[in-house]
C-alpha cells in the first residue's frame, strides 16, 4: 500500500500570514483590546444580582466574556507557535509579553465580576441557576462564585494580576529565552553536531550508547554552566506563587488540585496505590540493565533500545499508521486526524532553532489546533503524535459546546490524549512481526508506565519538597540538585546507577506559571484513560459515541463526578487507580517473559 506523504511543517499563514510581522495579527490584537476595554468596563458596572431577572443580564456577560476571551486566546496561541518553532524570533518574543499584559487585564476584569457574583444572596443564587438561560453555566458559574470566595479583595487581586505581568509570568519568559539559546556539540554516527536542546534531548533514544552518553553529559554541562541562572529563576516562580498563597490563605496543593477540579483524597489515593506497586517496574529496569549488558540502567539508558531491529518510520510512515488504527477504534477520531495531516495542523520537522518538547495548543476564533514536536522515526515519536493529536481531537469533541463549557482541566485533557496514544501503542505490539520488534514495541509501552509512574512521581516529590524549603528562603543551585538526586532515588526505588541532578533546570514545566505543578495530571490522565481503553475494548467500534459524550463534560464537572457518570467508579479509592497499574504490569510481566526466553 502506498503511503501519502504528508508535510512536516506546520501551516500558520492561514492563520495570519507574516508570522511576528503580520499587519493582520496586529489589527486582530488591536481589535482585541477594544474587546478587554469594553469587558473592563462592563465588570465596573454591573451589579451584584439582587433577583431572579438578572439572568438576562448575566447571560450577556457570559457572551461579552466568550468575545473577550477567544481572540485573546486565539493570540496567545499564534504567538507560543511562533517562538515554538523559531526560538531566535524576537518580535514573537515582543507580542508574547504584550499579550501576558492583555490577559492580566482580562483576568482582573473576571475577578471583578466573580466577587460580584459571590455577594449574591443564596436564595437570588439558587433561583438564577434554575433561569433556563443559565442551566448550561450552571457548574462554571458556581465554580466561578466558589474560586471568588477564597480570593483577595478586588484592588489586591487586580495588584497582583498588574505585577505578575513583569514579575511572575517575566521570569518564566527569561527560561524560555535561556534554553532557546543554549546549543551543546554532540559527535552523532562520526559526525560532529552542533544542536539546540530539543535534537540532543531526542538522542536519548539512540542506539549508542556514547551517543546517548555524550549528549547527555553534554547538556548536563550545559545545565551546570547556567544552573544559577536557573536557580535564580526558578526561586522567583517559586517565591511570588507562595507570596501570593500566603496572603490568600492558600495551601502549596490547592491552586493546582483546584485547577483540575479534583480532591486531594483522589490525588492521595493514586500516590498511594503507585507507591506499593514499584516493584514490578523495578524488576522491568534490572532485566533492562540486563540486555544492555550493564550492572545497572543510568539516566541516559531509560530510553535505549533493547534491540537492533528497532527500525525508523518516515513521518508519513507513522502519520498512516496511526491513521489505520485511529479508523479501527472510530470513524471521527480517524476523519480528523487525517485532516489535521492533510491541513498541516502538524510541526514535526527534525531542524536547529526548535523549542524542545511537544504540546497541542487551540485556535479557538479559527476552530483548529496546532501540534508541536520534532519527530525523528522512533516508535516513541508516533506515541508522541499519536498523544498530541488525542488533544487536538478532545477540543474538536468540544466545538458543539458553548466556549464557556469546552474550558476542561489538565488531568482529563491527558486523558483524551493518552487514550488515544494507547490505540497507537497495543496496535504496535499485536502487529509486530517478529519477537523482537514485539520486545521492543512493549517496552516502549512500558517506558511510559515507568515515566508515570516514577518520572513524573520525581518531579511531584521534587517540587512538593522544594515548596515546603522555599518558604523559607531562596533554594540554592547545589540544594535543587541534591533535592531533584533524592526525588530521583526514591521515585525509582534505587533502580538507577546515575541519575539526572539538573533535571529542575531541564524541565519546562517547572518554570510554567498559567499551571502549577504541572506533573501529577499526567499520571492522573494515564491511569484514567486506561479505565475508559478498557471500555473501549469490551464495547468495540460502536464505543466512539460514548466517548465523546466523555469528551464533551470533561469541563462541566470535577474529575470524581466525571469518573463516576461515565464509569460508575470512585477516584478517591486506591482501588480504582490500582486496576490500571495492574493493566501496565501485565506488560511488564510480558516483556519479562519475552526477554528472558530471548535468553
Amino acid at each position: 500500500m502506498m503511503t501519502v506523504g504528508y508535510k512536516e511543517v506546520w501551516n500558520l499563514e492561514e492563520i495570519f500570514p507574516g508570522g511576528s510581522d503580520s499587519k493582520e495579527f496586529r489589527v486582530y490584537l488591536n481589535n482585541a483590546k477594544n474587546h478587554l476595554e469594553t469587558i473592563e468596563e462592563t465588570a465596573k458596572l454591573f451589579n451584584v444580582p439582587d433577583s431572579a431577572e438578572a439572568a438576562e443580564q448575566i447571560t450577556a456577560l457570559l457572551e461579552q466574556v466568550k468575545e473577550t476571551a477567544l481572540p485573546l486566546n486565539q493570540g496567545i496561541s499564534f504567538i507560543g507557535c511562533l517562538q515554538a518553532q523559531d526560538t531566535e524570533d524576537r518580535k514573537a518574543g515582543l507580542l508574547q509579553s504584550e499579550l501576558v499584559a492583555l490577559d492580566a487585564r482580562f483576568i482582573s476584569a473576571m475577578q471583578i465580576v466573580q466577587k460580584k457574583l459571590a455577594a449574591t444572596g443564596f436564595a437570588v443564587w439558587t433561583a438564577l441557576m434554575e433561569n433556563e438561560a443559565l442551566v448550561p453555566f450552571r457548574f462554571i458559574l458556581n465554580e466561578w462564585r466558589e474560586e471568588a470566595k477564597l480570593q483577595l479583595s478586588e484592588q489586591e487581586e487586580r495588584l497582583i494580576n498588574a505585577l505578575s505581568t513583569d514579575g511572575y509570568h517575566g521570569w518564566s519568559q527569561l527560561y524560555d529565552k535561556l534554553v532557546g539559546d543554549i546549543r551543546v556539540n554532540v559527535d552523532v554516527d562520526n559526525q560532529e553536531k552542533v544542536l539546540s536542546v530539543g535534537q540532543a534531548e531526542n538522542l536519548s533514544s539512540h542506539d549508542s550508547e556514547h551517543v546517548r552518553k555524550t549528549a547527555q553529559e553534554k547538556l548536563e554541562e550545559a545545565w551546570a554552566e547556567k544552573e544559577e541562572y536557573f536557580a535564580q529563576t526558578l526561586n522567583h516562580i517559586a517565591g511570588f506563587r507562595l507570596a501570593v498563597y500566603e496572603q490568600r490563605g492558600w495551601e502549596v496543593l490547592q491552586e493546582p488540585l483546584q485547577m483540575n477540579r479534583m480532591s486531594r483524597g483522589t490525588l492521595d489515593a493514586m500516590w498511594n496505590a503507585i507507591s506499593r506497586h514499584k516493584e514490578p517496574f523495578k524488576q522491568y529496569l534490572t532485566k533492562k540493565s540486563e540486555l544492555l549488558g550493564k550492572d545497572k540502567l543510568d539516566w541516559y539508558d531509560l530510553d535505549a533500545p533493547v534491540t537492533e531491529t528497532t527500525g525508523k518510520l518516515s513521518y508519513s510512515e507513522g502519520a498512516a499508521f496511526i491513521l489505520k488504527h485511529f479508523g479501527k477504534f472510530g470513524p471521527e477520531l480517524e476523519k480528523f486526524s487525517r485532516m489535521a495531516f492533510e491541513k498541516q495542523w502538524i510541526e514535526a520537522e527534525d531542524r536547529p532553532n526548535k523549542m524542545p518538547g511537544g504540546f497541542c495548543t487551540s485556535l479557538p476564533e479559527s476552530d483548529q489546533s496546532r501540534i508541536f514536536m520534532t519527530y525523528s522515526g522512533s516508535m516513541s515519536n508516533v506515541s508522541t503524535l499519536a498523544h498530541e493529536l488525542g488533544h487536538a481531537f478532545h477540543t474538536h469533541a468540544l466545538q458543539p459546546v458553548h466556549w464557556l463549557n469546552q474550558q476542561y482541566a489538565m488531568n482529563v485533557a491527558e486523558t483524551a490524549s493518552t487514550f488515544a496514544e494507547m490505540i497507537v501503542a497495543d496496535a504496535a505490539v499485536q502487529e509486530a512481526g517478529s519477537d523482537e520488534e514485539k520486545l521492543a514495541l512493549l517496552e516502549d509501552k512500558v517506558q511510559r508506565s515507568v515515566a508515570f509512574f516514577m518520572n513524573i512521581h520525581a518531579r511531584f516529590l521534587f517540587e512538593t519538597r522544594f515548596y515546603e524549603e522555599r518558604k523559607e528562603g531562596v533554594v540554592p543551585a547545589s540544594r535543587l540538585n541534591e533535592l531533584m538526586e533524592q526525588a530521583q532515588r526514591e521515585a525509582f526505588a534505587d533502580s538507577l546507577n546515575t541519575l539526572h541532578p539538573h533535571f529542575w533546570a531541564s524541565k519546562l514545566h517547572f518554570y510554567i506559571t498559567d499551571v502549577p505543578f504541572y506533573n501529577f495530571p499526567y499520571t492522573f490522565g494515564y491511569l484514567f484513560s486506561l479505565s475508559v481503553y478498557a471500555k473501549a475494548l469490551e464495547e468495540g467500534a460502536g464505543f466512539e459515541e460514548k466517548y465523546v459524550a466523555m469528551l464533551q463534560d470533561t469541563a462541566v464537572m470535577t474529575a470524581e463526578d466525571l469518573a463516576m457518570k461515565h464509569l460508575g467508579e470512585d477516584i478517591t479509592q486506591e482501588a480504582f487507580w490500582e486496576k490500571g497499574i495492574s493493566l501496565c504490569i501485565n506488560d511488564v510481566e510480558a516483556f519479562l517473559e519475552l526477554a528472558s526466553a530471548r535468553g
